[in-house]
């Protein structure tokens, strides 16, 4: 799997993700400010995942039906960069299939 960071998770995710070998893009590194229809673009030109708190992709996905590679919506009530490592580490150990998907994920 192939991953793209929005920018509201920070540096710190992308380089979590690095480390455990994933492909992973960070926004901020290549994309900083750019609308989330751009953002989204982007994604699907490379094959990558989203990885977003952002809910407005929801509404570009479900609302105006544009395409995705699949969107990871992570909605948690502790936000700190740990505990986000920590809930990413358990889902992307369970194996489960991402791309094409819309998955929210909750603490």
């Amino acid at each position: 799997m192939k991953f793209i960071t929005d920018e509201n998770l920070g540096i710190q995710i992308p380089r979590f993700l690095k480390s455990l070998g994933y492909d992973v893009v960070s926004v901020i590194e290549i994309a900083l400010s750019y609308p989330d229809i751009a953002i989204l673009a982007i994604a699907n030109r490379e094959n990558r995942i989203l990885l977003t708190t952002d809910k407005d992709f929801g509404e570009l996905v479900f609302k105006e039906r544009l395409a995705h590679s699949g969107i990871i919506l992570l909605r948690l009530r502790d936000e700190y960069v740990e505990n986000k490592k920590r809930v990413l580490l358990r889902e992307l150990q369970t194996g489960k299939n991402f791309e094409g998907k819309f998955t929210k994920i909750r603490d």
